[in-house]
């Protein structure tokens, strides 16, 4: 599941619930009949039934025999094994769907919990297979995957499983580690999340959720940032010891299976199950990290000027300028505003979306409990994906519509390639989205002939661009130095909050001064908790799409073609391959600084609307 805040960090503020209803006009829900009528579906129940005899029979035609099938049979075996994929993640996509609707509803809660445990009990027969499979000599593979009467088109998603062999534990400790699982990284992620879906912030004496709290970071009048940021500081410092021992715990259990598995680093079982190579991730790394000067320090600088201050506080690295005139965009406006944007590109990229508003695959309001931030889950190949938003009518909420759908539009493209894959590594899966926001920038720009606006919505895209490069980066950096650090023994919260600070400094630079507080703000950023070091995939993102669109520009002839095979290819190709069609090579490490000279190129041209 792609879980995303509009800036990536989830400090992201989005206006209150009573404003949505207010003026924002009627937002969508989830229908999600698609997948069950209803949580006591006799469907669903059945699915149950026939994913437990699926199992099991999967395992008794299997186990033992994987190297001495035919080509033809090989292909039968993946097959069905693709089919059990389908029929599990159907069920734990919507039991999840419906939690992250209400993560305080117990009854919600209970569903998942005991079908996640159910899925995992039923699909305990099956850890044999990625092990037995990788056990398979070189030449057998090869052959079996070279018959033309074979499973060849699936050989992508084999070389990846097969690149796991030199990590691979006895089945008996595979088996063990898969039925732990519920009541391991699984459960402190559920904690995690309903820990802060029922954090309340005093704000003045008005009680808001954290989503409404996080609003006021943005908000025009700087009084009402600074209140918002000092009851965030209050309510995680009240929180943080048990924040510090979810991080603490999942960054050891980490380790302890990594050591099992003699992985070399802690980030390498990111880079292979993102299919990059460690040098390629490092080489983005340094280039945004020698980029800091020019880009954040610079920028915020600026905007320090821009504000009247001195030095920026926290409250003001996301405020609004003070020629932006505050406004609500209303749902029918965020609609017709990406639609166009996305039309203007391709109309086939706009018909692509357009389900997504009509047939109930948006669910956009603030209500109480509901999963902060936003994201596009894909669900499963034979359904569709379904967009998680918190849509409070701010220009930036605008561009995550944008960005949501951009992941949506790419999951059905790559649906067609079945389960297995369809599914895109995390360095090619913020492709589509952060594309999609650039189109809607653009098309907003192109639009723009006030200078006030036009500086404003410069400086908002530059704003997103460092949240999603420098800040991501900055993000890896803290993931890297805490799971380093852990390894020396626990940690305090106060250790974990040095680690926070400093890539703070580093990464905002000198226009900045902290309030006693903020250095609790690690404590509920999801992606720690869910996805160590999926961070950095945004600033991958970024990167590749600013590329792209300069290959857009400089030659728009036969680029949505090109486009749309890239997204339908899915997970069956590498990134090598995707990219080679715009000549563009990611592990150039000139190809990273082409993309942060797009975001220096506009910071000058803010800089020059100044003299």
């Amino acid at each position: 599941m792609t879980r995303r805040s509009p800036l990536h960090d989830a400090e992201t503020p989005r206006p209150t619930a009573a404003v949505a209803e207010a003026d924002l006009g009627a937002l969508p829900e989830w229908d999600l009949s698609d997948l069950y009528a209803a949580p006591d579906a006799p469907e669903l129940a059945a699915d149950l039934d026939r994913l437990e005899a699926a199992c099991a029979s999967f395992a008794a035609d299997y186990e033992g025999r994987l190297a001495g099938l035919t080509p033809a049979e090989m292909l039968e075996c993946i097959e069905r094994y693709q089919q059990i994929d389908l029929i599990a993640g159907r069920i734990m996509s919507y039991a999840g769907l419906r939690y992250y609707q209400n993560t305080t509803d117990a009854t919600r809660a209970k569903q998942m919990g005991d079908l996640q445990a159910k899925i995992t009990d039923m699909t305990t027969p099956l850890v044999f297979f990625s092990l037995e499979f990788n056990r398979i000599p070189d030449d057998v593979y090869d052959q079996v995957f070279s018959a033309p009467c074979g499973p060849s088109r699936y050989k992508p998603v084999f070389d990846r499983m097969r690149a796991m062999r030199p990590y691979q534990l006895s089945d008996e400790l595979e088996k063990f580690l898969h039925d732990n699982s519920v009541v391991g990284a699984a459960a402190w992620n559920r904690l995690f999340d309903e820990t802060t879906a029922a954090l309340t912030f005093d704000v003045d004496g008005e009680v808001l959720g954290l989503e409404a709290t996080l609003n006021l970071l943005t908000d025009h009048d700087r009084a009402r940032r600074e209140a918002g940021a000092r009851a965030l500081a209050r309510v995680f410092g009240d929180n943080v010891k048990l924040f510090a021992r979810v991080h603490n715990t999942l960054a050891k259990e980490k380790a302890i299976e990594d050591k099992w598995r003699k992985m070399p680093t802690p980030q390498t079982g990111r880079h292979l199950s993102n299919h990059v190579e460690p040098e390629v991730v490092q080489a983005l790394r340094d280039a945004v990290v020698a980029a800091y000067p020019r880009l954040s320090h610079r920028y915020y600088r600026l905007k320090a000027r821009w504000l009247g201050l001195d030095r920026l506080q926290v409250w003001d690295r996301n405020a609004p300028l003070p020629q932006e005139s505050p406004r609500l965009v209303g749902w029918d406006e965020a609609r017709a505003t990406v639609l166009d944007a996305y039309a203007g590109f391709d109309p086939e990229l706009a018909k692509l979306a357009e389900p997504f508003f009509d047939r109930g695959w948006i669910d956009a309001g603030v209500n109480p409990g509901k999963a902060p931030g936003a994201f596009a889950h894909p669900t499963v190949t034979d359904a569709h994906p379904y967009v998680l938003l918190n849509y409070l009518g701010k220009p930036r909420d605008v561009m995550t519509l944008a960005h949501e759908l951009g992941h949506g539009v790419h999951q059905r493209l790559a649906a067609a390639q079945g389960e297995l894959l369809a599914s895109t590594p995390l360095t090619l899966a913020e492709t589509a989205s952060v594309f999609g926001e650039m189109l809607t920038f653009r098309a907003l720009l192109a639009k723009t002939t006030d200078p006030a606006q036009r500086k404003a919505l410069l400086a908002g895209k530059v704003e997103d661009m460092i949240n999603t490069v420098v800040r991501q980066i900055a993000f890896y950096d803290f993931e890297c130095r805490l799971h380093a650090a852990r390894a020396e023994g626990e940690l305090t919260p106060d250790d974990i909050n040095a680690i926070w600070m400093q890539v703070q400094h580093e990464s905002l630079g000198d226009a900045f001064e902290y309030m006693p507080g903020y250095e609790t703000f690690w404590s509920y950023i999801p992606h720690f908790v869910h996805s160590p070091f999926y961070v950095y995939a945004y600033a991958f993102g970024d990167g590749l799409v600013n590329a792209l669109y300069a290959a857009y520009e400089a030659a728009p002839e036969g680029f949505p073609a090109r486009y749309f095979e890239m997204l339908k290819a899915g997970g069956s190709k590498h990134h090598g391959e995707l990219l080679a069609p715009f000549g563009l090579d990611a592990a150039d490490p000139a190809f990273w600084d082409k993309g942060l000279s797009m975001i220096e190129a506009m910071i000058d041209e803010l800089e020059a609307m100044e003299a």
